[in-house]
């Protein structure tokens, strides 16, 4: 019997579970897993996104939202000293990237960090007061009156 694995389809969403989306972005395929990056879920309404981005300075990152799209991404400025450097070994990417993350409507990002070569943003759910669930209160003295009634009968009756 072969197992299926859903993985690559909760890996670049937060906050939703929107089947059909998440299928379509899975077959759509994600072949470059560059920069590596983490999803955790810190509360009940709070997550973090860790993505590792060493050899990278602050301001060679940007990190953008538009339309419910989280858009990072990282470009290496040119350096006088890489010139001159001869690499046995490069094993620490600084290519460029753009990573992106589909956000449900309630998912705000609240703030970014970049300490010891991981780039960390904080997200958080905010549901609207109107679309919280409410409590119905249950009860007899509620029930729908009929007004005129008295009126109705009386048409009833010519």
């Amino acid at each position: 019997m072969r197992t299926i694995d859903f993985t690559p389809l909760l890996r670049s969403s937060v906050g939703f579970e929107n089947l059909n989306r998440l299928m379509d972005a899975a077959t759509r395929g994600e072949g470059n897993a560059y920069p590596p990056y983490n999803i955790e879920k810190l509360g009940d309404d709070a997550y973090r996104i860790s993505m590792a981005v060493a050899g990278f300075a602050e301001d060679e990152l940007d990190v953008t939202v538009h339309e419910n799209v989280l858009i990072i991404s990282g470009r290496v400025a040119e350096r006088e000293e890489e010139e001159t450097r001869e690499f046995l070994h490069r094993g620490i990417g600084t290519r460029a990237f753009e990573r992106r993350f589909e956000l449900a409507d309630t998912i705000k990002v609240t703030g970014a960090n970049y300490a010891n070569g991981l780039l960390n943003i904080e997200l958080a759910r905010e549901i609207p007061e109107e679309k919280k669930p409410r409590k119905i209160a249950i009860g007899g003295d509620n029930a729908p009156k009929t007004i005129d009634a008295h009126n109705d009968e009386d048409r009833a009756a010519a």
